[in-house]
């Protein structure tokens, strides 16, 4: 063993390198997927998801140097285990932002909240929050590796993890009632009323549920103990950590928000009363009419 290595494997299992090179390529596909839209459409508020999933890449990139170079790495397994679950906070932030802009051109008068402190606040929260389960998870490491008792470190990460996953239903509630405001409504903006509006609907909930999944997740494996049932087998981190969250960002390929958001509208609305027929064009319908 290395000056580096814990006595004990701390994942509670030795990674499958499977897992790691699937998870290291399919959010490096999206991730440059990303990048390309991003140029495209010119999204330059959603970068935001960018660094989220290149910072996947980087966290299965060292679970897969603990699989076939040493388990035992404590370097390895901190490096892993601070980009995978910093990750989605930079995703939750991308669905902030783009309900947002849902509700700039939707019509602020029908969010519960102001876009700008739904930002601010939920943003906030799960930055504080992931910073206490990281404190948590470094000190359960520490005391795993030094032969004592974890059980203070373990209730720092459960009380984060509670933290988190109460943060983000508040916003769910937020974002159910943000969407039952404007469907009840009749005088929002035509594009509210479209099709491009309830992909985006779709998107946001669709994404935001997994993301409370893989949290909720995480929060019950660390209730159960340091090498619990959920956290010593790995087929429950591929299934409900890997798979929510790689799901979550790909959805974001396929309806992505230059795609279905229109560009800022302060002058395309100029002469255009709520009840126009003439939908608003999108950044994607912008640039291909500049091709």
């Amino acid at each position: 063993m290395g000056p580096n290595d814990a006595t004990i494997v701390i994942y509670g299992y030795t990674p499958a390198l499977a897992l790691a090179v699937i998870g290291a390529v399919t959010f490096g596909i999206s991730t440059l997927l990303h990048l390309a839209q991003l140029l495209r459409y010119r999204t330059w508020y959603f970068a935001i998801i960018i660094v989220g999933a290149a910072m996947e890449v980087v966290g299965y990139i060292f679970r897969a140097l603990s699989s076939r170079v040493d388990p035992y790495s404590v370097i390895y397994f901190v490096v892993q285990y601070f980009f995978i679950v910093c990750a989605p906070v930079f995703f939750s932030a991308a669905i902030y932002v783009v309900l947002s802009r849902f509700i700039d051109k939707a019509g602020k008068q029908y969010a519960p909240l102001p876009p700008k402190v739904i930002i601010i606040v939920f943003v906030i929260l799960d930055v504080v929050t992931t910073a206490i389960q990281i404190a948590g998870a470094a000190l359960i490491g520490k005391a795993e590796s030094d032969g004592k008792d974890s059980t203070t470190p373990n209730n720092i990460l459960l009380a984060g993890l509670a933290i988190q996953v109460f943060s983000f239903a508040v916003f769910l509630v937020v974002l159910c009632a943000c969407a039952w405001r404007v469907w009840q409504q009749k005088d929002v903006t035509v594009w509210a009323r479209s099709a491009r509006a309830q992909l985006l609907l779709l998107a946001l909930v669709t994404t935001s549920l997994l993301i409370e999944l893989r949290t909720i997740f995480r929060l019950i494996e660390t209730a159960q103990g340091v090498f619990g049932y959920l956290s010593s087998h790995e087929v429950f981190f591929g299934c409900l950590e890997y798979l929510p969250v790689v799901l979550a960002v790909t959805t974001w390929n396929f309806l992505h928000p230059g795609i279905l958001v229109p560009k800022d509208d302060a002058t395309a609305l100029a002469g255009r009363g709520l009840n126009s027929t003439a939908p608003l064009a999108t950044d994607a319908e912008r640039t291909q009419d500049k091709v």
